[in-house]
């Protein structure tokens, strides 16, 4: 992760006034102050009538459980409300763009398939503020940066590649997809690895085969692109990113 400029974009996020700001401090204090005018201003608007103090702990949960199968059990018994109601406070975070839900790609494979979305902040910056993550060594040294950066590296590529449908897949037995991408009648894959070398899992073998797969990259924050055993990709994050147009990994 040699480009400054995108690391970044990584810690900061993508709203300009973050981004551009002249310190971490200040960069963090514009998100904090975003955070709370989304909680109190905008959401009222969308019917969420809840106490600020309250939708910035949901909030902060979200974050803890980013880049994971959401569950509303543990939300819900928190704040002391039902399952429906966390239900409906994710729903309209992901309605005002703040939130991913990444939906779970079923086949009928006589496996055991997980069916709940993932869940992902949509610009990393906010999930650094809530975090506490505002510097960069505070965020490589916090035990949710592979996270982090799975959903940063996420937006970039459905930004750059536009697919038509975006799914992940993941079983019960343990196989699983970081992202599954259609295009007309195409099915790619992705997978996200924070690694220098990363390497070919089993996992990626059996979705390959389970899931008919036409192309499997693996998107990660090196430097080359590099081929991979059984027809795989290795592809640098950054080059996707210093790249001013195009669609295709």
């Amino acid at each position: 992760m040699r480009d400054a400029a995108q690391t970044l974009l990584w810690l900061r996020g993508g709203f300009p006034r973050s981004y551009l700001a002249a310190s971490d401090e200040d960069s963090v204090a514009w998100r904090m102050q975003a955070i709370s005018s989304h909680v109190e201003v905008d959401l009222p608007q969308f019917g969420v009538n809840v106490a600020a103090p309250a939708m910035l702990r949901f909030w902060r949960m979200v974050a803890h459980v980013h880049g994971q199968v959401w569950s509303a059990a543990d939300p819900a018994r928190s704040l002391g409300v039902s399952e429906p109601t966390v239900r409906r406070y994710l729903d309209t975070l992901t309605q005002t763009l703040m939130v991913r839900q990444l939906q779970p790609w079923h086949e009928n494979l006589g496996k055991r398939q997980v069916k709940a979305p993932k869940v992902y902040f949509r610009d990393s910056g906010l999930l650094h503020a809530l975090m506490d993550t505002g510097t960069l060594p505070a965020l490589l040294a916090h035990p949710r940066c592979g996270a982090s950066w799975e959903g940063f590296a996420l937006e970039q590529v459905l930004r750059l590649a536009r697919p038509d449908a975006a799914y992940f897949w993941a079983t019960h037995q343990g196989a699983e997809l970081d992202l599954l991408m259609l295009k007309g009648r195409q099915r790619v894959g992705v997978e996200f690895k924070r690694a220098d070398a990363p390497q070919v899992t089993r996992s990626m073998r059996i979705a390959i085969s389970d899931l008919r797969l036409d192309a499997l990259y693996v998107v990660y924050p090196g430097e080359r692109r590099f081929s991979l055993p059984g027809g795989i990709e290795a592809v640098p994050l950054w080059s996707l990113l210093a790249r001013s147009s195009g669609q295709h990994i």
